[in-house]
């Protein structure tokens, strides 16, 4: 080996700041880009945790439709609850059954924290279930509709809650 490879050996060792400085960018480059889709994600699946709590709600208006003879009025369907988990205020009813789940603060992040979402029953021609249904199911469940009380943006709600 003589003077000249060992030369052209070490000229080429590690990166040079320049190089470095282009790496640091283009990795930043994707960051800015990658994250806010990712904070969207994150806030959509613990939306989605909190809307599979209206199950319960569901099931109960659905049994004093079908079966119950009077409404049973506000706050008393028998799902309503303070603090059921980490990421739900309260649920609540109306009288005729409408579920309004509030979001708590642990979601962390202020374009949903402490918003509603609605899960409206809907009679046999789409309208919001009354008194003059009971004795009847609900045909189906409207879930997130603005014009029920749904403050969340549909873009933060699954795709089986967005006022459909």
């Amino acid at each position: 080996m003589g003077v000249r490879a060992l030369g052209r050996r070490h000229a080429q060792a590690g990166m040079s700041i320049i190089e470095v400085m282009i790496v640091v960018a283009i990795i930043g480059l994707i960051a800015s880009v990658v994250m806010p889709s990712v904070r969207q994600y994150t806030v959509r699946a613990k939306v989605s945790e909190a809307v599979l709590a209206l199950s319960n709600c569901r099931a109960a208006v659905t049994d004093l439709y079908q079966n119950g003879d009077s409404l049973p009025g506000v706050d008393n369907w028998g799902c309503e609850v303070e603090r059921p988990s980490r990421f739900i205020e309260r649920i609540r009813t109306t009288n005729e059954g409408i579920v309004r789940l509030t979001l708590g603060n642990e979601i962390q992040d202020l374009r949903v924290a402490l918003h509603d979402i609605t899960l409206t029953p809907l009679n046999s021609v789409g309208n919001p279930m009354r008194e003059e249904d009971l004795g009847t199911p609900p045909r189906r469940f409207r879930c997130g509709a603005p014009g029920d009380g749904t403050d969340v943006k549909a873009d933060y709600l699954p795709s089986t809650c967005r006022g459909i």
